[in-house]
């Protein structure tokens, strides 16, 4: 029924044109744009919610294939096509964008529509990153996600927004360049930009190894992975609340997309030599970063240091696959490393995005972000404070909620692969629940601090209906992650028998 359809290129152009458009409408007409916007945003999640219905789990087959010459001579192509990898990280940027357009709404006042613009063409940049299948198309949108991003940072941030955004913009253009010299290598060995056919180039150990390391200082950095971390928490400060949420719920998932699309399925052996690196890095940020979050000050930190830390299990779930075919173990251990990794990305996208909502809502009434300004906000914000104790617990991993799913599965699977890979990933259940109780307990319970927090209103329906729908998607995928598992699983067990294959 869809599959006949330009479904991706109507979730790519349509928020690129409409966020034009809501540029053009001007700042004045600050209401319309708003308007403008948020229907855009929701036409968008609507034509993206096509892809779901008309998605056949049964082939790991790229689906919904778009494919025309766009420069011919160089063999580049407007090549678009989803699988069970990409396809939810789509409907998961589509459904967050709505979210960021609704929490903008009221606190943004100054170029407003300019602000809207932004977000809408920067979502369809990043639906471009997830459905690209020619690797120059790739390219280009990957490259193209940072000039939004550089603006909401540079105009609507904080104090410090400058250095903040040159900080951003010079660690993860630094990765694409040594990435962009492989694609062109890769061009000339295979006659084409197209992925797929990069899937199956012969590579020798050296080309494979030096590839993989040109992906890895790309991915990494937009992770982030220690030790190319520090961009984050100073672009997550600086950056207004919408900025941060599509940050930490999507631009992070973007690395771990890149080593499932590229690094994986291209280098395998040299995945192989080198998973020792990637599993130090992984479990480097879920230790270390953790105890690196438990003692910030300042709640937007606390929470950027965690997306690091969390983040460290979608890698660990990848790279672990290695040792479990090495073991000889059943290879449902490494399909169980890799779904448990994207359904950590997904979770991590809802609990991520809700988090930094909820320092932003109280950010808008006291324009403070230290934890030590606040106490005894559940007795003035009841409702706000139930939500936000709710997605504490989902960050902290309780089960239940989203955010224990994706790392018991990553868990389960280290076990396969070594005892202490597992034992080091389960000590984020324990920091985890260190640091979000810990901001829980300071800011939202206790005696009211002071004349300010006992001034504080509780959350209107607008804010109630972002926070509310954000509670019920982890919800659901905490309770029900089975639809999401069944979309991925035919990708990924090809993905699998791909890896299990050397090139050499």
């Amino acid at each position: 029924m869809f599959a006949d359809l330009p479904i991706l290129s109507l979730t790519i152009w349509l928020p690129i044109i409409g966020g034009m458009l809501v540029f053009a409408s001007g700042n004045q007409a600050a209401n319309a744009s708003r308007w403008t916007a948020l229907t855009v945003a929701i036409l968008t999640f609507v034509v993206s919610l096509a892809l779901w219905a008309g998605f056949d789990t049964s082939t790991a087959q790229m689906q919904f294939v778009e494919r025309t010459s766009w420069i011919a001579l160089f063999d580049i192509e407007y090549y678009l096509g989803v699988d069970g990898i990409s396809m939810p990280l789509i409907i998961l940027t589509t459904f967050i964008s709505i979210f960021v357009i609704i929490a903008g709404w009221e606190v943004v006042q100054y170029r407003p529509a300019s602000y809207m613009a932004a977000f809408l063409i920067m979502e369809g940049v990043m639906v471009g990153v997830f459905s690209a299948l020619d690797a120059m198309l790739f390219y280009v949108f990957w490259e193209a996600m940072l000039i939004p991003m550089f603006l909401i940072i540079g105009i609507w941030g904080g104090p410090n927004r400058v250095y903040a955004t040159i900080k951003f913009f010079l660690y993860t253009f630094f990765g694409s360049v040594f990435m962009l010299v492989a694609l062109i290598y890769m061009y000339f060995q295979a006659g084409s930009f197209d992925i797929l056919a990069f899937h199956d180039l012969k590579l020798g150990l050296t080309e494979q190894i030096l590839i993989f390391v040109a992906f890895l200082l790309a991915f990494a950095v937009k992770v982030p992975m220690w030790p190319v971390h520090t961009w984050l928490p100073d672009a997550h400060v600086e950056a207004p609340t919408g900025g941060s949420v599509i940050l930490a719920a999507i631009m992070l998932k973007i690395g771990g997309y890149g080593f499932l699309r590229f690094s994986l399925p291209i280098t395998p052996d040299a995945s192989q030599q080198l998973d020792w690196l990637i599993i130090t890095m992984s479990l480097i940020a879920v230790v270390y970063i953790g105890f690196v979050a438990l003692v910030q000050q300042d709640m937007k930190k606390l929470i950027a240091y965690s997306s690091i830390a969390h983040m460290g299990f979608v890698t660990l779930g990848f790279f672990i696959v290695f040792m479990i075919f090495a073991g000889d173990s059943a290879s449902g251990g490494a399909t169980l490393g890799v779904e448990g990794g994207m359904v950590q990305m997904v979770s991590h996208g809802f609990i991520s995005a809700a988090m930094f909502l909820c320092v932003g809502v109280l950010y808008d009434r006291m324009h403070s972000r230290q934890i030590a300004d606040y106490g005894g906000v559940a007795n003035t914000m009841p409702l706000f404070a139930g939500l936000m104790v709710f997605f504490a617990m989902a960050n902290a991993g309780l089960p239940g909620t989203s955010g224990f799913v994706g790392e018991f599965m990553v868990i389960l699977a280290s076990f396969q692969a070594d005892f202490w890979f597992a034992f080091l990933a389960a000590t984020t259940l324990i920091l985890g629940a260190a640091y979000t109780l810990w901001m829980v307990k300071r800011v939202i319970f206790g005696v009211v601090a002071n004349e300010r927090v006992a001034a504080l209103k509780d959350i209107g329906s607008r804010e109630f209906f972002v926070l509310g729908s954000l509670a019920l998607a982890v919800l659901a995928l905490g309770l029900w992650p089975a639809p999401l598992v069944e979309v991925m699983d035919a990708s990924i067990v090809n993905l699998l028998k791909h890896l299990a294959v050397s090139k050499l």
